[in-house]
């Protein structure tokens, strides 16, 4: 292997390495191996960040053959914030979800993991349409395996929810790219961003792209699979959806508008998005508040969440790119770390109830800690990184004179901050009488407040992300 083709093979070949070797050892044998294999593919992608922090983008066209013929990848700042983004939140993720699962789901939940992990991987340096959606079909049937871990009715209902959404969307985006490589005769985004020209199958390709993958993200109103998935699912699994896998996704469509169609498609087509963002973050956090259970409130807030990273589109200055991409790193540590805590609580007291959460804070303290610092991310309170990316994003509303998606802004952060006091505001009162709390092991603890200090970080530092940003980044 060449320097560069090393650098950029590593992380993908690690964890599918990983993923078949645990899948071969005994049931003591598979922690071991999946531990090796993540702190290796972790070390993996931090050394390809560096390179490419240090040196530049780097590209890549497996086997020789260069576009159009071939398949390239391509490492720029952008792809290799979402592997270090992919790697600190799964790992975490899947430290916790250790003591969550049984001995079966424990053996069978890693390898799944280090396959999606692969698939994100390969998914984040794809260079052209088709690998991406190659790519994105394998993090597609991990997640559903993944759902169905424990094999028991809830997660049966949920995976099979989500396979019969996500399907839909996979063949409107094949359909898409498929109609652009009938027209201009290449899948590479770089020759394709030279090659589209305006007209009805370039409009047609980009509807059924944005289509199918509104609906894999999801958008309002394509969200309805999303809450009584997240809710059937483990809720490890449940984390690493709404962390990493749905980002999967909006990565494809970030990549797809900003940088294949946005030369060719009229302005009023990103304001429609803006404008089904904003309804995300309000219907979102409508729903948010009215939840009983916990679980449910935080997966509402997911839908909210999502929306403001459409309001990118309508914008399309530097600025709001920045701010979108920020919001979805900050966005899955806090996320993550919110889901995580809902484990922890539902593996202390066996229901998750917003009434439960009553006097938890003095036995939990770590995990309610954890719930805190997720949602001051969550509502954009500084510093935080959620802050830095609605800084970016309202800078970038006013910059172009569109004030109105500052106004969605803030009214989200108002409402994200109705719904997180409304779980954290009973936790400091005085714990009920007869309320057995079990106890949980300190790891289970410290690996939600991690992930919610990662959010935190990303607000005190947030020059190095952004530097990294701007590491080959489309103009």
């Amino acid at each position: 292997m060449t320097g560069a083709w090393a650098l950029m093979a590593w992380p993908v070949i690690l964890p599918l390495l990983g993923a078949v070797l645990a899948l071969l050892v005994g049931r003591d044998g598979v922690r071991i191996v999946a531990g090796v294999a993540s702190v290796a593919t972790l070390g993996a992608v931090a050394v390809l960040a560096w390179e490419v922090a240090t040196v530049g983008a780097l590209h890549q066209d497996i086997g020789g053959w260069g576009a159009p013929l071939g398949i390239g990848w391509r490492a720029d700042g952008l792809a290799v914030l979402m592997m270090l983004t992919v790697a600190l939140v799964g790992s975490l993720i899947s430290v916790n979800a250790l003591d969550h699962l049984g001995n079966r789901e424990d053996r069978e939940y890693l390898p799944l993991w280090l396959f999606v992990w692969c698939a994100l991987n390969a998914l984040v340096m794809s260079a052209d349409a088709f690998n991406l959606y190659v790519t994105l079909e394998l993090t597609t049937l991990g997640a559903v395996a993944l759902i169905v871990v424990r094999r028991d009715l809830p997660g049966l209902e949920a995976g099979l929810r989500y396979l019969l959404f996500a399907l839909p969307g996979s063949l409107c985006y094949l359909l898409g790219i498929s109609l652009l490589y009938g027209a201009y005769a290449a899948l590479d985004m770089g020759l394709l961003a030279q090659r589209v020209q305006p007209g009805p199958v370039t409009w047609m390709a980009a509807a059924l792209v944005t289509v199918g993958l509104c609906l894999k993200t999801p958008l309002f109103p394509l969200h309805v699979w999303l809450p009584p998935t997240y809710g059937g699912a483990p809720t490890p699994v449940t984390a690493l959806l709404s962390a990493l896998i749905s980002k999967g996704s909006y990565y494809v469509l970030f990549r797809m508008w900003l940088e294949v169609f946005a030369p060719v498609l009229d302005p009023e087509v990103g304001q429609f998005l803006g404008i089904l963002g904003a309804a995300a973050v309000l219907w979102g956090s409508l729903l948010a508040l009215s939840q009983s259970k916990l679980k449910q409130v935080v997966a509402y807030s997911s839908v909210a969440q999502i929306g403001y990273m459409f309001l990118v589109f309508p914008m399309a200055t530097s600025g709001a790119r920045s701010g979108a991409i920020y919001l979805v790193v900050s966005h899955a540590a806090a996320k993550a770390s919110m889901f995580v805590a809902v484990g922890n609580i539902h593996q202390a007291v066996g229901i998750t109830e917003l009434g439960s959460v009553q006097g938890l804070a003095y036995r939990m303290p770590f995990t309610f800690l954890a719930m805190a610092l997720g949602g001051i991310s969550l509502i954009g309170i500084p510093p935080s990184g959620g802050f830095i990316a609605k800084w970016y994003l309202l800078n970038a509303a006013i910059q172009t004179q569109q004030w109105w998606w500052g106004g969605v802004l803030l009214l989200g952060s108002l409402l994200a901050a109705a719904y997180v006091f409304r779980i954290l505001r009973g936790s400091f009162l005085p714990l009920p009488p007869g309320v057995e709390v079990r106890s949980i092991p300190l790891g289970n603890e410290l690996a939600p407040l991690a992930l919610a200090l990662i959010a935190l970080v990303l607000g005190l530092v947030p020059w190095f992300p952004l530097d990294l940003l701007a590491v080959g980044a489309a103009r």
